[in-house]
């Protein structure tokens, strides 16, 4: 697991492999991820958009942007967590994701990005 505070916002990621499946003729490596999302500032906070940059140990980039996470804007008071799951395809066993999410204090009305840490995606049978 790994996790980061950015302006009292804590963001925790747990990975897991799925496994493999073929489409469009390539093999294809699944895998989930479970972010936690703490706030420990003083303030209300709602996340409203998410930005996400995925790499794969052949050099594929894939920028993702999108509203909420899994079609939800959660608000979140201080002391309050959410927490939820998601997933990604790669071409090859080993990658990794990093990214930020868009958030607004509702105390100061101002826009402000938590970073999401970067985290590994790796097969357990490519671990050597």
């Amino acid at each position: 697991m790994v996790s980061q505070i950015t302006r009292g916002i804590k963001i925790s990621v747990l990975t897991s492999f799925e496994g493999t499946y073929f489409k469009n003729y390539r093999i294809h490596f699944a895998f989930s991820y479970q972010i936690k999302i703490e706030n420990h500032s003083k303030d209300s906070v709602q996340l409203v958009s998410r930005h996400w940059e995925i790499f794969d140990s052949l050099n594929e980039l894939e920028i993702v942007d999108g509203e909420g996470v899994i079609g939800k804007k959660p608000v979140l008071k201080p002391g309050e967590f959410y927490t939820y799951s998601s997933g990604c395809l790669l071409s090859s066993p080993h990658g990794a994701m990093k990214g930020h999410f868009n958030m607004i204090n509702f105390t100061t009305t101002k826009n402000f990005k938590v970073i999401v840490p970067s985290f590994r995606l790796s097969a357990p049978f490519a671990l050597n």
